[in-house]
């Protein structure tokens, strides 16, 4: 009866939230024009609100809205009138391939290598012995057991380029761990423990260039908005090192001080691990083939422009391939499809299509005017500029479950609002700042709903959602400070801040 009720629940809370984005989507559509946006540009504005509402309430899947934007794209921008001439119409052609425009994008073939990749990893076991292999060498004691969780997040965030894949390869070894101790699943320590694996995997989301789809995102939002504009791999890295170096240790106290463990020293925990890696015997000849795929693919990453001319996406793209192939690969077709999300892939190239209509049809160049003459941003500093739209990206992640959707839907209007105060004589670096800003979109601390990879955790009932947020707004606050501090500092510096 409880689940029928709560299946009903669920239900109507669908039907509520997908009535909710049409009427949203119908006032947009069908109010009065407004002064200096385009028709088009307003319905395209439409459309992100209706985005909104749906990934806000979750009314639909992921992967379903994605099919319903690109319907709206494909409709309502095609009924427009032209932007150039308003005795036509944009066209249902042309609104379709506008519709379609993001499957093309490198940066779409950048992710689909990188989750194939990251399948192949799981596939062979190698995700697990580096985790086992890593914590067996931390000692007994809670610190070094919670030390060694967040190591294994920094490691896996080099070789596995999927952040839910990261905390479900550890979540099952720390369960491993929480039994061996002899703790119940509500302890605090095992609390400690998941808490941590999601939390270090969001700040290695920012570290790490390949380790998330909505970082892919910005690459290719940005690449479409400026042309020739590119970021390198190494250029991420080197950028976001201070902070991940930063707040890692950040996170061990925080956390510690809010989830104390109950017992000083751990019984049980190092065989527990022994075991689980002897349990794997040998590096199998896959893993080791794998594991050399990964140390060639990030040394393509880290030397992309300095010793060669291929970017991230077409070196993740070959060495992925040489993982598919027959005798020296590790993976079959058969088995890359059923273990990649292709979902996300959809939703992924839906985003930066939306993005792109939104600038081509002015939407968000309108959006950031609104935004620029509200907090008066065109008399502002470049640091000032981060501090109002760093503020405004959390409290609106808030509402969001998927960062990737977030970084389609405002990496448009962050850029339009850059590009406006840049044009009114502030001395910003646009694309240094987007990126910047888009370290911001992986801000997943604060609530259970904000990241995939929280779920994964919360999914193991070893904590409530209000321990999580407990610690989570203390993270915040000093992951925001951290931003600060580094734009004042070390992007300044870099010459990232200031055009």
């Amino acid at each position: 009866m409880a689940t029928a009720a709560a299946e009903a629940g669920d239900g109507a809370r669908r039907w509520i939230g997908l009535g909710l984005a049409l009427a949203v989507l119908a006032v947009a559509v069908l109010a009065p024009p407004l002064a200096g946006l385009p028709v088009a540009g307003q319905r395209a504005i439409g459309i992100l609100l209706f985005a909104v509402v749906l990934w806000v309430t979750e009314a639909v899947d992921l992967t379903v809205s994605a099919f319903l934007i690109g319907t709206c794209i494909i409709l309502l921008v095609g009924t427009a009138p032209d932007m150039q001439d308003p005795t036509k119409v944009i066209g249902i052609a042309r609104a379709r391939d506008m519709a379609i425009a993001g499957f093309a994008n490198n940066a779409v073939a950048l992710v689909a290598a990188a989750l194939v990749f990251a399948a192949a990893v799981t596939a062979t076991g190698l995700d697990r012995r580096i985790a086992l292999a890593t914590l067996s060498r931390v000692g007994t004691k809670p610190q070094g057991t919670f030390a060694g969780t967040l190591a294994v997040g920094i490691l896996l965030a080099f070789l596995v380029p999927s952040a839910t894949a990261r905390v479900s390869a550890v979540v099952p070894i720390v369960l491993g761990i929480i039994a061996a101790f002899g703790m119940k699943r509500d302890s605090r320590l095992a609390a400690l423990l998941m808490i941590g694996s999601a939390q270090i995997c969001s700040v290695m989301n920012i570290g790490v260039l390949t380790a998330a789809a909505q970082n892919a995102t910005f690459l290719g939002l940005i690449g479409r908005a400026i042309p020739g504009a590119h970021v390198t791999w190494l250029d991420w890295l080197i950028a976001a090192a201070p902070f991940w170096l930063i707040m890692t240790p950040v996170v061990f106290v925080v956390l510690w001080r809010f989830h104390t463990p109950e017992a000083e020293v751990a019984s049980g925990g190092a065989d527990s691990i022994a075991r689980d890696l002897q349990a794997l015997g040998p590096m199998s000849g896959a893993e080791k083939r794998t594991l050399l795929a990964a140390i060639v693919l990030l040394g393509f990453w880290a030397t992309e422009t300095k010793l060669h001319a291929l970017d991230t996406a077409s070196s993740t793209i070959m060495v992925v391939t040489v993982l598919l192939l027959p005798r020296i690969g590790v993976m079959s077709w058969k088995q890359a499809q059923t273990a990649v999300p292709w979902g996300t892939l959809i939703l992924f190239s839906v985003g930066i299509a939306l993005g792109t209509v939104l600038v081509q049809t002015r939407g968000a160049g309108w959006m950031a005017n609104q935004i620029v003459d509200i907090f008066a941003l065109r008399h502002a500093t470049p640091f000032v500029v981060v501090a109002v739209m760093a503020a405004f990206l959390i409290v609106v992640h808030l509402g969001f479950a998927s960062a990737t959707a977030l970084s389609a839907a405002f990496i448009p209007i962050v850029i339009s609002v850059l590009q406006e105060v840049s044009r009114a004589g502030v001395p910003v670096n646009v694309v240094g700042l987007t990126m910047v800003l888009q370290f911001v979109v992986s801000f997943g601390f604060m609530l259970v709903v904000n990241a995939p990879q929280n779920m994964v955790a919360f999914g193991t009932g070893t904590f409530q959602g209000r321990d999580f947020m407990r610690s989570g707004i203390v993270l915040t606050a000093i992951g925001y400070a951290l931003i600060l501090l580094l734009t004042a500092t070390w992007w300044d510096w870099l010459g990232y801040v200031r055009g």
